[in-house]
Order: C-alpha cells, then structure tokens, then sequence
C-alpha cells in the first residue's frame, strides 16, 4: 500500500501533544522539524491537543504544553488557543467524528468486540513484539467474536489486519518502509473498553478532517504508520506523507520520556536556557 504524495491543496502539518506529563527536548525537536517542513513548504501548522487519555491527563499540562512551545519558538495557526476552520482542536471534544468512523468500520466488517485483558494478550502472544513498538502480537483468540454474543460483557473494538499482507510506504526520512500484517503486528484495538478511541483511530479520523497533507512524528510509531494505512484503506481516506524522526536518547542511551525530567522544556526554562542554545546541535537538513 502506497500514499498519495500529496492531497489537493497547500501543505498542512501538525503538532500533537498529550498533556500526560511535561514536554521534553525529544518532543521540542520532533515538533521543530514538523514546522520548519510546514515553513519551508508555505504551509499551515495545526496544534492538535491530543487529551483522550482520561486517566493521565492533567489540565495543568495542557497550559504548560502551550506555554512551553510557545516559549521554544513555535507558532501554529490553527489550535485550541486560537481557532480555525477544522476545529474542535481538542481531541476530546472529536467524539462524534471518531464514533462515526467506528460505526463505518463496524458496519464493514473491519472490526470485532475483544473481551482479552493485556495481561490475557500477553501471556498467550505467539510472538514478541518489537523493541521499539508497545503492542504484542495479538494471538486472535476473539476473532470469530460478533457484537451479539458479547450481553452485558466488557469488551474493545480490536480491527481485523490482512494476515500475510505486505504494508508499504515511503517515509521521508528513512525511506521504502514494509511491515507485513499478522507478522510485525497484528490485529489491534480501535476503541477501548472504556467507550474511548485508541489512538490508531483516533489519529487517523483527525488528522484526515483536519487534512493534514503530512504526518511529521517519531520513528517508534513507524509500525502504527502500517496499522494507519489499514484504517485509512477502509475509512476510504486519502493517507498523508509520512516523515519519522530519529529518537532523542538521553545520556545513558535511554530514548527519552516524560519521566526525564531534567529535560523537560520547564526545567530547562526555569534553569534559564534558551531555545536558541538548545537548537544549535540539531541537524535539520533537507527540511523540505
């Protein structure tokens, strides 16, 4: 499965953030190469702020999300703080479009209710999942599942990959990519047993109303990229480009995280850096 290059119309790229912790550097320079590709492209870049995670979500993150990248240098035209033509820009207020593309999926055979708890799925996996991806194989124990037999049971929406099918697609940062279904990843969860969208769903219904033309991330999500395509296959969306960036490790070698927080963009504020330093040691050839 290959992308479109480009969909009609000027480029649209995107930053979105979870407010589940404070932003780190790792974030600050994925999000710096998404806008210099939106500059270097005479392009608009939306702020997405991605607060599904009920659980995780403070509303003390989301102001110092904005604070922090606004402090860093970056200028979305679209967002939560200032509007635009594809809003609501707050993830949780999208519920209507992301139900709607549950009920295509349903309704196309794509999907079926899942009752395995994580733990299930990880003790009866066939094989390892990768390093560098969260999610084990899943072994299809609820494949044959209809909605139903499911009664009063609690149960996710876990979509039905291609087994054997060869994925592919051209990242423009690390090139020809193929991730064969059922193999590097299989079957996985659309919506949660606590009635919200994963993010694979998520992700894919709002970065397509919000027509996002590229898709500028981290490389650990190169093998959710494989899982998108599927979901835009059967939404009947047009995919973006798609451009992974290097991870950002700490000195250790530890691939950054919220928990890092000696180099959250707020401790690195209150220490009195400036973004300007921090850039300096980037390389951020061929932005465009």
């Amino acid at each position: 499965m290959h992308t479109n290059a480009e969909s009609a119309g000027s480029y649209r790229g995107r930053l979105a953030p979870s407010p589940t912790g404070y932003l780190h550097l790792g974030h600050a320079r994925t999000f710096w190469v998404a806008q210099q590709r939106a500059k270097a492209n005479n392009g608009v870049l939306v702020l997405r702020n991605e607060d599904l995670d009920a659980m995780r979500f403070k509303l003390e993150f989301v102001d110092a999300m904005l604070e922090d990248l606004k402090w860093f240098g970056f200028e979305w035209q679209e967002g939560p703080d200032c509007g635009g033509s594809f809003g609501p820009y707050n993830q949780n207020e999208r519920s209507h479009f992301h139900r709607a593309a549950l009920n295509k999926l349903r309704d196309g055979g794509f999907i079926y209710p899942c009752t395995c708890s994580r733990k299930d799925i990880q003790s009866a996996a066939r094989a390892p999942h990768a390093a560098d991806d969260k999610e084990p194989i899943y072994p299809g124990t609820c494949r044959n599942n209809c909605e139903s037999q499911m009664a009063n049971s609690k149960f996710s929406w876990r979509f039905r990959v291609p087994h054997g099918e060869t994925i592919s697609f051209a990242d423009g940062s690390f090139g020809p990519q193929q991730f064969v279904a059922g193999k590097d990843f299989g079957d996985f969860v659309v919506w949660r047993h606590d009635d919200v969208p994963a993010y694979q769903l998520s992700v894919v219904v709002d970065d397509a109303a919000m027509r996002i033309t590229e898709v500028v991330r981290g490389a650990d999500l190169l093998v959710s990229t494989a899982r998108q395509l599927l979901l835009y296959r059967a939404l009947g969306l047009e995919p973006p480009r798609f451009f992974h960036c290097a991870l950002m490790t700490d000195a250790a070698g530890a691939r950054l995280a919220k928990r890092h927080d000696a180099l959250s963009l707020r401790t690195l504020r209150a220490q009195g850096a400036a973004p300007e330093d921090l850039r300096r040691s980037w390389s951020l050839a061929n932005p465009a």
